[in-house]
C-alpha cells in the first residue's frame, strides 16, 4: 500500500479517520450555511432598505470571507505540511466558531463586512481537512472517500439552512441564530481535538522555507494541476454568483409570507438533499470511469438545470429545479479534488490544496460581488441564465484542457 497509509497507527484505520472527518465536515457545514437563507434579509434589518443596495451589499458581505481566505490559504496550506494538518483543522474550526459568534453582535453592514474579513483571514478549514483525509486514504479510493466528505458537507448544508431559517422565524432575531450556530463549530473543534490521530507521514523540510514566489514556481512544475485552477474557480464563482440574492428572488416568487425564512431554507436544503443522494455514487464512479468524464457529465447537467430556475413562474418550480441542480453539482468539487490528489505528491498536498483552495475562495469572493452587481442591474433571472452558461463554458474547458492522469503522482 502507499507510504502514507503505512504510517497510520494500527489502532486508527483510514476508514475511522474518514468517518471522524466526515462528522467534522458536517458540523462545519452547518456553521457555514445556517445564515445563507437570511443574509440578505439580515442586511435589510441592519438598516439597508433599497433593493439594489441590499443585493450589492449582500454580495460584498458574502464575498469578503472567501476573498481573505483566498489570500491566506497558500500560507495555511504550506504551514500544514510542516506543522501538521490536524493543527490547521483545529486552528480554523476555533477561529470560525469565534467569528461566527461575533457576527451576531454586528450593528451595521460595515461591521458585518469587517468581521467576515477577519473570519476569512483565519480560515483554511477546507484545504486542511481535504489534505488530512487525502494523506491517509488509499489512492484508488480517493474519489470515493472525498465523495463521502462532500456528502457529509451536503448533509450539513441541508440541515444548516433549515436550522437557520426555522430559528430565525422562531426567535425573530437574526443575531441569535449566529450565537446558536457557533455551537456546531465548537463541536467540530472538540471532535478533531479528541478523536483525530494524524499519521506521521512525510513533512516539508522546515529548515528551508520557500518564499511565496518559490511556491508558485513549484506549482508551475505540476502542469497538470494548473488546469484545475480554472475548473475550481468557475465552479465556485457560478454557484456563489446567485446564492446571496436567491432569498430576494424567492420573496418575489412566494410573496411576503410570514414563513419566508423557512421557505428560503427549504429551497437551499433541497439542493443539499439531491447532493446527498448523488455525491457517493458520483465519487465512487469517478474512481472507475474516470474523473474527467464525471466532471463533464456533472457540469453539463448543472448548466442545463439553471434554465428552469431562470424561467420559474412560481416557488415550487424553482425548488424542483434546485433539486435537479443538486443531483449534478455535488459531484464536481470532490471529483476535482480527487483528481488533484492523484496529480500531487503526498508530501506537497497541503501546499497544493492550499493553492487550489485559493482558486475556490476567489470564486466564492468574485461570485457574490459580481453576481450582486449583475442582479442589481440586469435582474436575478438573467443572472441565473448566465450561471447556466458559465457551467457549460467550464465543461468545455474540461473537455479541451483537463487530462486524466495515467499514474499516481507518488509513483513518478
Amino acid at each position: 500500500m502507499i507510504e502514507d497509509q503505512q504510517a497510520v497507527p494500527a489502532r486508527t484505520s483510514w476508514k475511522t479517520i474518514l468517518w471522524i472527518m466526515a462528522a467534522v465536515q458536517f458540523c462545519m457545514s452547518i456553521a457555514f450555511s445556517s445564515s445563507n437563507p437570511f443574509m440578505a434579509l439580515y442586511v435589510e434589518q441592519l438598516g439597508v432598505h433599497n433593493v439594489r443596495h441590499v443585493e450589492l451589499l449582500t454580495g460584498i458581505v458574502q464575498g469578503m470571507t472567501p476573498l481573505m481566505a483566498a489570500l491566506m490559504s497558500p500560507f495555511w496550506g504550506t504551514l500544514s505540511d510542516r506543522s501538521g494538518r490536524k493543527m490547521m483543522v483545529l486552528r480554523s474550526t476555533i477561529a470560525i466558531a469565534i467569528f461566527t459568534g461575533i457576527l451576531g453582535l454586528a450593528q451595521n453592514t460595515w461591521e458585518l463586512i469587517v468581521i467576515r474579513a477577519l473570519q476569512g483571514s483565519f480560515s483554511g478549514f477546507s484545504a486542511a481537512s481535504i489534505a488530512l483525509v487525502a494523506s491517509v486514504i488509499p489512492q484508488e479510493r480517493l474519489g470515493f472517500s472525498l465523495g463521502w466528505i462532500q456528502t457529509s458537507s451536503m448533509i450539513g448544508t441541508l440541515v444548516g439552512p433549515l436550522l437557520g431559517g426555522v430559528a430565525a422565524d422562531y426567535t425573530h432575531n437574526y443575531h441569535m441564530v449566529f450565537f446558536l450556530t457557533t455551537i456546531f463549530a465548537f463541536i467540530a473543534f472538540s471532535i478533531t481535538l479528541v478523536f483525530v490521530k494524524e499519521p506521521q507521514g512525510p513533512r516539508v523540510n522546515t529548515k528551508k522555507k520557500p518564499s511565496l514566489i518559490g511556491q508558485f514556481k513549484a506549482i508551475r512544475r505540476l502542469k497538470t494541476v494548473q488546469s484545475m485552477f480554472v475548473v475550481l474557480f468557475l465552479t465556485q464563482f457560478t454557484v456563489m454568483s446567485v446564492q446571496p440574492v436567491l432569498s430576494v428572488f424567492m420573496k418575489q416568487l412566494a410573496g411576503n409570507v410570514s414563513y419566508l425564512n423557512t421557505i428560503a431554507g427549504f429551497a437551499f436544503a433541497v439542493t443539499g438533499l439531491a447532493d446527498l443522494i448523488a455525491s457517493p455514487f458520483l465519487g465512487k464512479r469517478s474512481d472507475t470511469i474516470g474523473y474527467r468524464r464525471v466532471l463533464i457529465i456533472c457540469m453539463t447537467g448543472a448548466g442545463l438545470f439553471y434554465l428552469p430556475q431562470a424561467l420559474s413562474p412560481n416557488i415550487w418550480v424553482f425548488v424542483a429545479s434546485r433539486f435537479g441542480l443538486g443531483m449534478f453539482i455535488g459531484g464536481i468539487l470532490p471529483t476535482a479534488n480527487a483528481l488533484i490528489g492523484r496529480m500531487t505528491p503526498s508530501d506537497q498536498r497541503g501546499q497544493i490544496y492550499g493553492f487550489t483552495s485559493s482558486a475556490t475562495f476567489l470564486g466564492s469572493f468574485a461570485g457574490p460581488l459580481l453576481g450582486g452587481v449583475g442582479s442589481a442591474f440586469m435582474g436575478i433571472r438573467w443572472m441565473l441564465g448566465v450561471a447556466g452558461a458559465l457551467y457549460i463554458c467550464n465543461m468545455l474547458w474540461v473537455v479541451f484542457k483537463v487530462r486524466e492522469p495515467s499514474h499516481f503522482a507518488d509513483e513518478t
